[in-house]
């Protein structure tokens, strides 16, 4: 079965939809050739609809603006291509990976999914709370 991905040319609004049909926390993103080229999930998503400072902000407490009116200014970002947001950090592991590859990953990048990808094309998705709830219930059943 063929993982969910995204489209480097999907608007955003698309492809928080199709985030949230998932209940993934990102989804690999591919170009016209299903050829891996990124990953967009929450934290992209966070990043295009926020201003950039408040990634920069040690607090944000002094800012009082609701999230609905936050929403109404960034409205715009909707038409946005998923290829202006996506994180191009290749993070991904090859079919043949390890359990210590991908516990690697998971602890020196932040990264929600690692994508496995064969010849370029995303064969699979490991999701950061999957490898977890696999790790610990090998752990306990020790």
């Amino acid at each position: 079965m063929t993982p969910p991905v995204l489209h480097v040319d999907e608007t955003l609004e698309d492809a928080v939809r199709r985030l949230v049909e998932t209940d993934l926390p990102a989804l690999p993103v591919v170009d016209a050739d299903a050829r891996f080229r990124g990953v967009f999930g929450e934290r992209e998503f966070m990043t295009a609809l926020f201003p950039g400072y408040v990634g920069q902000l040690k607090g944000a407490a002094f800012l009082r603006q609701s999230l609905d009116k936050a929403l109404q200014k960034r409205n715009t970002c909707r038409s946005d291509r998923v290829r202006e947001h996506m994180n191009t950090e290749h993070v991904e592991v090859g079919a043949d990976h390890s359990d210590l590859q991908v516990a690697e990953i998971f602890l020196h990048h932040r990264v929600l999914i690692v994508p496995v990808v064969d010849d370029g094309r995303v064969v699979d998705v490991i999701a950061r709370h999957g490898f977890f709830r696999e790790l610990a219930e090998r752990f306990l059943s020790s």
